[in-house]
């Protein structure tokens, strides 16, 4: 890239500039990876993650199976994309024709997922900066999250019940000297400890074989739902847990609000802070972000993103116009002078797409099959599809972005210089149904899309099928929402419980710790001064006191004291420092 040219046409060379060879084969080389990984490993990969066979070679050939149709499928497509090429088109079926055919096939369904992903993000990521902005309506929506996902944990576990019972049965069938023991073996060390537990445990007792012997076919269905149920499980565990946690810590910053010592006064959690919370962002720093600041934050950021929004949106249903220029992309680039200028808009305007395009398949969630989870619970299969995403959408993504600023002769039907993506995508103009159709009008439907988001009418559908969304104006959603407040009403007076009894034991600690070591100390001296020896005070109490129980009493605590020294205070008292004792308020 060349900037500063003068009348002359003399130009000088850019800090970023690279030899014409090398981003042509760089692209070549992204591209067909990306499309080899997307269109045949992942999906491979995928069927061998989910598999319930016990060896290698298994998984392999029930992935193979199963994606049979899948390949299939797309080579019927591919099939028929060729015979519309050779015959209406009059194309010559050469290798490089061939490359083109395949190039627009996957590039069409990767633009009809993008066009489908960005028109949420355009509008949903500014709305829920603009929303966020909001704590009431953070708490609200957290106390709605946590009763719908109470219902998802209760059937998480119910379900792993179910399996593990399965499970328990298959395992008392099954003898030890049967050949497929190893296979029930392997299910086991897939369960959770208590389960094992609890199973080995059963089968000491029985001693005895229970119920048919089962085939491997449904030993291997059997590991399939194993793995599934210990994972959601686990899911469902680590997401109550995070949601717990921002819900209390939402409820926090709202009565902290009008806090005149202006620190938020934390809720009890088990949670160890980390050094950036104890010296960075400490309580104060954190209520003037949480009361003073965030609000303010997130609704420029909010402006700011709608601007681009509006900006993508416009660019979309406008850029096949060359004469006059109307994408506003294609206009920035065309008034940029310096080439640092031309960097920074591009970078700008092609992030904000990728954000707005990932961020939706982040959020996407295809009943149990598909879902991402935070703290490293997503399963295998869920970021293999993932990962079959952003391959399929980054090429499609990037060829949009070059017709937004005129960069694309395909789009612009400009005679210039091709970009290296461009020349290694082929001439799209031989197929004119794709390049004069599809890639140029199909985008304008992101404007159609935006307005639906804008409605919430898919949050709305689902609604209605019994998936229910998040409305401010629906009676369910405030059914759940006060269901939830009163699980995390619940949640909090359990942990200040737990907070409550480790502050007991650890004052019980420090203060009859510090008493018994200084009555120690002091009958150290005395019995060094006096030499009162254990026998001489059994005499004294003897001689004292004529109780028989009483001298017993006295007989035991001068025995403890011998086992443990210095167990005991000058005065008689027995001080309660046994390892037995540690836990005494565990139950309170």
């Amino acid at each position: 890239m060349f900037a500063d040219c003068s009348a002359a046409n003399f130009c000088v060379k850019s800090w970023s500039y690279i030899p014409d060879g090398v981003l042509p084969v760089f692209w070549r080389v992204v591209y067909w990876t990306s499309q080899f990984l997307t269109w045949l490993l992942l999906p491979f990969m995928q069927s061998y993650a989910r598999s319930g066979a016990f060896s290698i070679l298994g998984k392999v050939k029930t992935a193979l199976i199963q994606n049979a149709i899948y390949y299939g499928t797309y080579l019927l497509i591919f099939i028929v994309l060729l015979i519309y090429a050779a015959v209406h088109l009059h194309l010559k079926l050469s290798w490089t024709g061939l490359q083109t055919i395949g190039i627009a096939a996957a590039n069409t369904w990767g633009l009809f997922l993008l066009v489908l992903l960005l028109g949420y993000g355009l509008v949903e990521i500014p709305r829920s900066y603009w929303l966020s902005s909001s704590n009431e309506f953070l708490l609200a929506k957290a106390y709605f999250k946590v009763a719908k996902l109470a219902t998802e944990k209760a059937a998480a576990e119910e379900t792993l019940a179910d399996v593990m019972e399965e499970v328990s049965d298959i395992d008392r069938s099954v003898r030890f000297n049967h050949g497929l023991r190893k296979c029930v073996d392997t299910i086991l060390t897939k369960c959770p400890t208590r389960y094992q537990e609890e199973m080995g445990r059963n089968v000491e007792h029985s001693g005895r074989e229970d119920g048919a012997v089962p085939t491997k076919r449904g030993l291997i269905k059997l590991h399939e739902k194993v793995i599934s149920a210990v994972q959601r499980h686990s899911q469902a565990q680590v997401q109550w847990s995070l949601l717990l946690d921002e819900a209390l810590h939402l409820e926090d910053v709202a009565k902290s609000q009008n806090s005149a010592l202006r620190v938020i006064t934390s809720s009890p959690t088990s949670n160890q802070l980390g050094w950036f919370r104890r010296f960075i962002y400490t309580p104060t720093v954190e209520w003037y972000w949480e009361c003073v600041f965030r609000k303010t934050s997130c609704r420029l950021l909010a402006v700011l993103l709608s601007l681009l929004s509006v900006a993508v949106v416009w660019s979309e249903c406008t850029f096949f116009s060359t004469r006059p220029v109307l994408s506003l992309f294609a206009i920035f680039i065309q008034k940029a002078e310096q080439s640092v200028f031309i960097e920074m808009v591009c970078f700008v305007s092609i992030l904000f797409m990728c954000v707005c395009v990932y961020s939706t398949v982040f959020r996407i969630r295809v009943f149990n099959y598909y879902h991402l989870i935070p703290h490293h619970q997503t399963d295998a299969y869920s970021l293999q599809f993932s990962g079959m995403l952003f391959c399929r959408l980054t090429p499609p993504l990037c060829l949009n972005f070059l017709g937004l600023i005129h960069m694309d002769s395909a789009f612009s039907h400009q005679d210039k210089i091709q970009t290296s993506y461009t020349s290694i995508m082929g001439s799209m103009r031989l197929l004119p149904v794709i390049s004069d159709g599809f890639y140029i009008y199909y985008p304008m439907l992101v404007l159609l899309l935006c307005i639906a988001t804008i409605y919430k009418l898919g949050s709305r559908c689902l609604n209605l099928l019994g998936f229910y969304q998040y409305f401010t104006d629906d009676d369910w959603t405030s059914d759940l929402v006060d269901e939830g407040k009163e699980l995390i009403r619940r949640e909090r007076r359990m942990r200040q419980k737990v907070e409550d009894g480790q502050n007991r034991r650890w004052a019980w600690r420090e203060r009859y710790g510090v008493q018994a070591t200084s009555e120690r100390s002091r009958a150290g001296y005395t019995e060094l001064s006096h030499d009162n020896s254990p026998e001489t005070e059994i005499r004294k109490v003897a001689i004292g006191d004529g109780n028989a129980e009483e001298q017993h009493t006295s007989l035991l605590q001068d025995n403890s004291s011998d086992e443990i020294p210095n167990r005991r205070s000058t005065t008689g008292r027995y001080l309660s420092l046994s390892p037995s004792l540690t836990g005494l308020f565990d139950d309170v």
